[in-house]
């Protein structure tokens, strides 16, 4: 089963065009850097926040990542433009799983 991290975060309205010219270069260093990684979704949600939606392989994978930061350019251009992270979560898909 894999592992879905949930991160919901606030941008600015000034920096939202910053945030969406970074994601392409971000998800380019995933592919190239973080095992596992399978796909991401953004979307965005009132109020000024947005919703990562980020499938990996496994658990393992997801906490590599995590430790790795924002270790490449592309990543560190994505993430400097979130003025604020509200949650972040993680959980187990489960379509077309049995229970």
């Amino acid at each position: 089963m894999s592992t879905v991290e949930l991160t919901r975060f606030r941008v600015a309205p000034d920096r939202e065009a910053d945030l969406l010219r970074a994601r392409p270069a971000m998800l380019a260093d995933f592919r190239a850097d973080r095992t596992g990684f399978v796909d991401a979704r953004l979307v965005r949600l009132p109020d000024g926040q947005w919703l990562d939606i980020v499938t990996w392989n496994s658990h393992e994978d997801f906490a590599a990542s995590r430790a790795k930061g924002a270790n490449l350019p592309g990543i560190g251009a994505f993430f400097a433009a979130i003025s604020e992270v509200v949650s972040a979560e993680e959980g187990v898909e489960h379509d077309g799983d049995n229970p």
